[in-house]
């Protein structure tokens, strides 16, 4: 009965004050709200990048040459035959997919771009889990052929331009002629995907390679045998460059290092929100601080009045700190709502799979509930040790 009557006291009086509820309300509901869509958006992230490889598939790994300062031994990259020749060196290598970049002016049309292009393999499609929207994608037939693939965000890009491209049509890559076989469906950025097969060409490799000598293969996308470990895989996979006539020490990327990688900074970034974002919550809680306060000041007499019917300091300190708490969950409740409703516009236009992350949710209950009684707590102690007579003589 204490607690309902409590309860109801709470209300009347917040309700009495509307106008400093309302403030000290919108300080809790901003530090909460941010808070949540601070945190949320890092959880967020983090299970996008996770998605991102498990629809391209764990077992897939990146080679690279490593070179150092003023060694141009290792310039020429790797060569084509000895990563097509891998599947059969290896047993921990199923497929491999070699690619050179390069970049230079797309023109369709009369209009020019600047786009970047892959010199690719027939595998390159296959290993990085992308689909053919037309056509076809470049195969191991087209050797020093003029044929290519745009990449789905490039096609996108280039319609909203009113440069469309379809397959049979013809267009220059730096002033070489070029013929569409493919076109891509469009995909997210991200995982070991390239970023040029998505904004880009993709010609045969051997025609990049014709197109100019620092065109060089220096990045290998490969596939592993099932149920091999990628530490096997990259042991057996130094050493064997390492043991070729010209040697060649390489850097092996595995989407375990990425993700623990991306995984920590995640950590940092949400740690880091969240700090920022109880900045926010701290000057709330100043707020239901001072709204307290004022009303412990305009409510002595009636104070007094319940100390001297019999009302003991532990019934007045109740009765505040139900007030504190009340005003902290209500802020704490809208800041929920629009913490939530921020996280998911910014994955909406993110294009991320959204869901509700509970444990933001839940703290931003336990953290409004606690601000509610941290702050509430001393104005409610000093309502409670109000002597009754001086309480009574404030007016």
């Amino acid at each position: 009965m204490m607690i309902k009557a409590n309860i109801r006291e709470a209300v009347r009086s917040l309700t009495g004050s509307r106008q400093r509820t309302f403030l000290a309300l919108l300080g809790i509901v901003i530090g909460i709200g941010s808070v949540i869509a601070l945190v949320s958006m890092g959880s967020l992230a983090q299970r996008e990048t996770m998605r991102q490889f498990m629809e391209m598939g764990t077992d897939v790994i990146s080679i690279q040459e490593e070179q150092s300062r003023g060694d141009r031994s290792l310039s020429s990259g790797f060569r084509l035959d000895t990563i097509l020749n891998l599947p059969e060196q290896l047993s921990t290598v199923a497929t491999t997919a070699p690619y050179a970049s390069t970049f230079g002016e797309l023109r369709v049309g009369g209009q020019r771009q600047s786009v970047p292009a892959l010199g690719v393999t027939g595998s390159f499609l296959e290993i990085n889990t992308l689909s053919l929207a037309e056509g076809r994608f470049i195969s191991d037939l087209d050797l020093l052929m003029s044929h290519a693939v745009v990449g789905g965000n490039l096609a996108e890009r280039l319609a909203s331009q009113g440069m469309t491209v379809e397959v049979g049509e013809v267009f220059y890559f730096e002033n070489r002629k070029f013929t569409v076989v493919g076109i891509l469906h469009p995909a997210s950025m991200g995982a070991m995907r390239p970023y040029e097969s998505l904004e880009g060409i993709m010609l045969p490799v051997s025609t990049v390679q014709r197109m100019s000598t620092q065109n060089a293969i220096r990045t290998v996308m490969i596939r592993l045998a099932p149920e091999i470990a990628t530490k096997d895989a990259t042991r057996e996979i130094q050493d064997y460059f390492a043991s070729l006539p010209r040697p060649v020490k390489v850097r092996v990327t595995s989407p375990e290092q990425i993700i623990e990688h991306m995984e920590r900074q995640s950590r940092m970034f949400t740690l880091l929100l969240g700090a920022i974002g109880s900045i926010s919550l701290i000057v709330g809680g100043v707020g239901v601080m001072n709204v307290m306060l004022v009303s412990v000041t305009e409510r002595k007499k009636e104070i007094g009045i319940r100390r001297a019917l019999g009302a003991q300091k532990k019934d007045i300190q109740g009765q505040f700190l139900m007030e504190s708490v009340i005003l902290s969950l209500l802020g704490g409740f809208l800041g929920i709502i629009i913490g939530v409703g921020v996280s998911y516009g910014i994955a909406w236009y993110s294009d991320w799979q959204f869901a509700v992350v509970y444990g933001a949710v839940f703290t931003g209950v336990g953290v409004s509930a606690v601000v509610g009684i941290f702050f509430g707590y001393y104005p409610a102690r000093q309502a409670a040790n109000l002597i009754p007579i001086q309480a009574l003589r404030s007016e």
